[in-house]
């Protein structure tokens, strides 16, 4: 049997978690010498490619001086903390990696604790060590002290560091001294992290993954807490309800370099594997011998804070663009993606054709919004909502810790935006010419926040938050969103019109877009709406007029991505959602019936 160890990557976003996957998989010599390979392997869907982010963890494994080791690749956002709490429980052992300038950030810290409550003996990477200003001394100390906070164990403390840069592919004891290749990590990998403790008995095994295979449908993936298992076995799925269904294993893989190996054997505990041919489990589900089932506990995930309604397509454009746009359709596909997304919950409403999804943040619900997209699905969404709780008879709300780090220049401005939204400084810290700033601010108060902070300090503030705990709620938020510029006919829009239009506001659209009566064209320069007309063409007459032959100056359309549109959204608007545009519109179209609920409001 060969010696096995379990490694998790966890990571602030950006410290180079992926980068360092490909390096150990160079090492261990996956790829041929002549095989073109392209960079950040394991980022293999077209989102993550295209933003640069890992969404889904995923599992590779190498061979090193004859042991395997598997190593499991997790996502920094914390909106994604449902894939990295559910993969922890397939490892012995984590690797931290931390930005050697920046140094511990707050997802570090999310996903840090995690590994700890789950008693994992941690590995640091001190990565980056070639950026100019770095302090790797400082950012292992940074470690320490943060280990320490989060309550870590002797053993924990006295945790092995490993000074590199991944992306110039070496690793070392000193990061003053580097060497040719990372083996001094692997080498680390192998003395300090533990083999899995080998258990007979009653198979255990908790699916932590899922993969899907169109030829031979869904694969359960898992680690073998206890016993062993064989193709052709019979076994239990325990259900989270405490149901158990039988079923047999058809066929059995094991994960060799970037894929799966089918195997014949019998697999023991300790080992990652991945089963085809069971029926009906869900993640979270425990696969236990069929004659005595012994379940394992179930994997607690952190709650949604967020939810946004999702709801068909039926503004006067509709079916144009989407191939499913029926709220069958819809639904079925939101109650699918539940299946493999653990930390997203969908809850009809008590209309057939509205749906309100919980998730962990915007992040989290534009992946998927994203994904339906791209998948040819025509869709409205309704503004986000925090989730909101009454604990002992007092309204509560979900609180952020938000870090910023900006230049020195700027810090004023950013306090001055984050504390009008109830912000609370935390810390102020000033590294170099960059200032580090800690708050604690309410859910709310980020929607929206993102865009305004990068604006203000020219694109250079680096923004990261993570969900805290529940608190009173904080009352009103200090800010305004000017009114809508609203479309008032159905047609194109007219470059003249725009042209005169310019001193009402910015536009979203350009001249020759299409356009309906109730559409949010722009944004006003007042606080109020004001229904306008785009599509009013210039009168000719046979008479020649002065200043008929002036040029028109047009300012470009101001372009929002699906996430800035997202924490848009108001009250009363939906984001209409197709597979090639994105448009805002008044629920109600109508300028009349929008006249009478404002004054009946009134």
């Amino acid at each position: 049997m060969t010696e096995i160890r379990n490694i998790a990557i966890i990571a602030h976003v950006d410290h180079g978690k992926t980068t360092l996957v490909d390096r150990i998989l160079h090492q261990a010599q996956l790829f041929r010498e002549n095989q073109e390979v392209q960079d950040l392997i394991l980022d293999s869907n077209d989102l993550e490619r295209e933003r640069g982010i890992t969404i889904l963890s995923k599992n590779v494994s190498v061979r090193y001086k004859g042991i395997k080791i598997n190593i499991i690749d997790t996502p920094g956002h914390s909106d994604f903390g449902g894939e990295v709490e559910r993969v922890l429980n397939m490892a012995d052992g984590v690797l931290l990696i931390v930005d050697a300038f920046e140094g511990p950030m707050p997802q570090t810290r999310f996903v840090l604790q995690k590994a700890i409550q789950l008693g994992l003996k941690p590995v640091v990477v001190v990565n980056k060590v070639d950026k100019p200003n770095c302090t790797p001394d400082e950012a292992q100390e940074a470690v320490f002290d943060l280990m320490f906070s989060l309550d870590a164990t002797e053993d924990q403390l006295d945790f092995p560091t490993v000074f590199g840069s991944a992306k110039a592919g070496w690793m070392s004891d000193d990061w003053q001294n580097p060497t040719d290749d990372i083996s001094y990590l692997l080498d680390t990998i192998i003395e300090s992290i533990p083999p899995p403790e080998k258990e007979d008995g009653i198979l255990q095994m908790r699916i932590t993954s899922l993969d899907y295979s169109s030829y031979t449908g869904r694969i359960a993936i898992g680690r073998i807490k206890r016993g062993k298992i064989q193709a052709g076995d019979t076994v239990a799925i325990v259900k989270r309800d405490g149901n158990i269904i039988k079923s047999t294993v058809k066929e059995l893989y094991t994960f060799e370099g970037l894929g799966k190996e089918k195997t014949k054997k019998p697999v023991e505990s300790g080992e990652i594997c991945a089963i085809m041919g069971i029926e009906g489990f869900d993640i979270g589900d425990t696969i236990t011998d069929a004659e005595n089932p012994d379940p394992l506990p179930r994997v607690a995930i952190d709650e949604p804070t967020m939810s946004m309604l999702f709801t068909i397509n039926n503004s006067p454009f509709f079916g144009q663009e989407g191939k499913f746009v029926t709220s069958r359709n819809l639904r079925d596909r939101l109650f699918k993606e539940t299946e493999k997304n653990v930390a997203l919950l969908v809850e009809e409403t008590s209309v057939a054709d509205s749906f309100i999804v919980f998730g962990r943040g915007i992040l989290h619900l534009s992946i998927l919004v994203e994904t339906m997209r791209r998948e040819g699905y025509e869709f409205q969404l309704g503004q986000p909502q925090v989730i909101v709780k009454t604990i002992d008879g007092i309204k509560h709300e979900p609180v952020e810790a938000l870090t910023i780090q900006v230049p020195e220049e700027f810090s004023g401005k950013m306090i001055e935006v984050v504390t009008q939204r109830k912000g609370e400084i935390v810390n102020i810290e000033v590294k170099g010419d960059r200032s580090h700033l800690e708050f604690i601010i309410p859910s709310r108060g980020i929607i929206g926040l993102r865009n305004q902070l990068l604006t203000l300090s020219e694109g250079e503030a680096v923004i990261a938050h993570r969900f805290l705990r529940y608190e009173p709620w904080k009352g009103e938020l200090g800010i305004r969103r000017s009114g809508a510029l609203i479309a008032l006919e159905t047609g194109t829009a007219i470059a003249y019109s725009i042209d005169k239009l310019q001193d009402r506001g910015k536009f979203f659209v350009e001249p020759g877009d299409e356009v309906y009566a109730g559409m949010v064209i722009g944004e006003h320069i007042r606080q109020n709406d004001l229904t306008v007309n785009v599509i009013k063409t210039k009168k000719l007459t046979n008479m020649r007029a002065s200043g008929s032959d002036e040029k028109m100056n047009i300012a470009p359309a101001v372009k929002f991505s699906l996430e800035e549109y997202m924490e848009y959204i108001r009250v009363d608007e939906y984001l209409e959602v197709t597979p090639t545009k994105l448009r805002l519109r008044k629920i109600i179209l109508n300028e009349l019936e929008r006249k009478r609920l404002r004054n009946a409001n009134n």
